[in-house]
């Protein structure tokens, strides 16, 4: 069953205005740190930067210490988007600048996908696509064995549901009852090789996840405001019994127009005058 969000969870315009800046800020800095790598993933971070926003400067508990057993765990089955992680573990303070802006550089930890063992702040190393929730579910199987009450939020790629891993996970994670165990579907349409839809449809997605026994909401996922509001209502919500999956209504290569209508950019690089240019359309809207 879908709930409804309660009013209360909305953040408020001065809470939006900053969630939105985080988004933009995400979207500047995969362009800055791509420039480093020449070459990288910016539609998938630029489809996923309010998820991305509404997580990590609202939504999740985070400690000073990464490693912090109390705190939310955040997993990426789309690893390739990490090069949006990164610079907010950065502004976080989980790694140094220093760090950050020698991205994907020789000896550097930072590379295309995120690495636990090398990279503060990262809950599981990711790239290989569908594992993901099955690492989620063993963190909130544990969570609960310990006696811990952390959220453990995982974002999925929506050719990644085209994986049977993952639907096995989603069954077990059900079977357990695993309420403090989130998935969020970056629905953005496109996979490597095309549209999601024409290389294996995934629809109807919501109908699925409810079969397999968890709570579903499908929101806008670039809508800050309603993104968040689900979040915090998801994480707050101490009487749900089962798992729950938001999906997220999204579009790859959000905020540079000529991404949002080209699938062939899933992989790119922007020389300097075009990345400028990206730069400055992304400054000049407001998502």
């Amino acid at each position: 069953m879908t709930a409804p969000i309660r009013n209360d969870n909305r953040p408020t315009e001065a809470e939006i205005a900053h969630l939105r800046d985080r988004a933009q800020f995400i979207r500047l800095e995969t362009i800055r740190l791509i420039e480093i790598a020449k070459v990288g993933h910016y539609t998938s971070v630029f489809s996923a930067a309010e998820i991305f926003a509404a997580l990590y400067y609202d939504v999740m508990r985070l400690e000073a210490d990464p490693k912090h057993p109390d705190r939310d765990r955040f997993l990426m089955g789309k690893g390739h988007a990490a090069v949006g992680l990164f610079p907010i573990l950065a502004e976080k303070g989980y790694i140094p600048l220093e760090v950050l802006n020698g991205y994907t550089r020789l000896g550097n930890p930072l590379g295309d996908h995120p690495d636990m063992r090398k990279v503060p702040g990262v809950d599981f190393s990711s790239g290989s696509i569908g594992h993901a929730l099955s690492n989620g579910l063993g963190m909130a199987l544990g969570g609960r064995m310990q006696g811990r009450d952390f959220t453990t939020f995982v974002m999925l790629g929506d050719g990644e549901m085209q994986e049977g891993q993952v639907w096995e996970a989603a069954i077990s994670a059900a079977h357990h009852g695993l309420n403090r165990l989130v998935a969020i579907v970056d629905r953005n349409g496109f996979q490597l090789d095309g549209a999601v839809d024409d290389v294996m449809g995934i629809e109807p997605l919501d109908a699925k996840w409810r079969a397999f026994g968890w709570e579903v909401h499908v929101v806008e996922g670039h809508d800050i405001a309603e993104l968040t509001a689900t979040l915090r209502r998801v994480k707050a919500d101490a009487g749900r019994t089962q798992p729950c999956c938001i999906i997220a209504r999204t579009l790859k290569g959000k905020g540079v127009s000529y991404m949002e209508t080209e699938p062939g950019w899933h992989l790119g690089y922007l020389d300097p005058t075009d990345a400028e240019a990206a730069r400055q359309e992304i400054l000049s809207k407001v998502i």
